[in-house]
Order: C-alpha cells, then structure tokens, then sequence
C-alpha cells in the first residue's frame, strides 16, 4: 500500500468515487462524441454519393406523381407531367412486355414502370421501318422488364421511359438505350404509395 506524503492529506472514499464517476462521465462523453461525429461523417458520404449517383444516371428526372391506382378503362383523374408518362395514376394490370405495333394506353404502361419496367417508344408518323427494326433487335434480348411501342405525339422520334425518368433522342444509340435499361430495370416502386 502506498503511503501519502506527509504535507498531502489522504483523499477520502467519497472523493475518489467522484473522481471515479468524473472519469466514466468523461469516457461516456467522448465515446458519443465519437458516436455522433461517425454518424455524420456516415450521412454526409450516403448524401455525397446519392447526389453523384443521381447525376450519372441516364434520362432526365420527372417529379413523381404518385402510383395512385385507378379504374380499369377510365382515364388518370391528373395530367401526366411527361410525354411520355413516368409516374401517376395507373391501373391495377400490366401491358405485355416486348414489341407492340399499337399505342398502348399510358394508364397501362405506367403500371409497367411502377414494376421496374422501361419503356422504349418511337414516333415514326410517315413510317420508319428500319428504326423500328433496331429498336425491336434491342427489346429481343430482354423476355421481361422492356417494352416497345409506338407513341404518336412525342416530339421526338425516339423516347425511353422509367419510374421518374425521361431520355429523349432522335436517332437510334444502342449503346444509350442499353444503359437506360441496364440502370433503371427491375427497380420496384410500390414502396412509395
């Protein structure tokens, strides 16, 4: 046992347990400063990396109408703020994916985004058979999850569409249309009625 010089004087029990709970105060504080700074520095990576991710994606972001279900046959109680459509009222069925040689109905094919699908339009009014052949040599690699189809009206020859995005082009670009797919197939959106 140590003993206390003579001029100090011995502290006592209860100093000690003070000390004692000063010390644990003190280890308790930085351990959550540490805490909090880590979650900080975690949020301020995930927000950094959102945004980067966000500006690398293909296509045009369209704010998010909802994916409000309506009425089989009825038309969507809201203007779609695209045309082509990437969000909104929608009904409860699904187009058939692959290559159409028909318009179908946007109430349809919304559903078809909502499901992670992406839609492949064209806008050919006099006819344009070898557009449509490339873009129907694209959709073939895919049994699922891509649609083609005309859409008269858009004002440009060529369109894709996903939940919330928009690419608009003229002329056919495998490699464009590829990347759209390849990064908004298969994303699900039913999280966010």
């Amino acid at each position: 046992m140590e003993e206390t010089p003579k001029n100090q004087p011995a502290t006592s029990r209860k100093e000690q347990m003070r000390a004692k709970r000063a010390a644990q105060r003190k280890r308790r504080r930085t351990r959550t400063i540490a805490l909090v700074s880590g979650a900080v520095i975690l949020m301020v990576l995930l927000v950094s990396w959102s945004a980067i991710n966000a500006a690398n994606r293909p296509g045009e972001p369209v704010p998010d109408l909802g994916n409000m279900h309506i009425e089989e046959g009825t038309r969507s109680p809201i203007p779609y703020n695209s045309t082509p459509p990437t969000s909104g009222p929608h009904y409860g069925s699904l187009a058939r994916w692959g290559v159409h040689s028909e318009p179908i109905p946007d109430e349809l094919v919304v559903h078809n985004l909502e499901d992670g699908g992406v839609g492949l339009w064209y806008n050919c009014p006099d006819g344009c058979p070898e557009l449509v052949s490339q873009l129907e040599s694209v959709v073939e690699d895919y049994h699922e999850g891509v649609l083609l189809a005309p859409y008269p009206g858009m004002e440009t020859r060529i369109a894709l569409t996903a939940w919330t995005r928009l690419d608009q082009f003229n002329d056919v670009d495998q490699e464009r249309i590829e990347r759209f797919i390849q990064a908004f197939r298969g994303a699900d959106h039913h999280a966010r009625q």
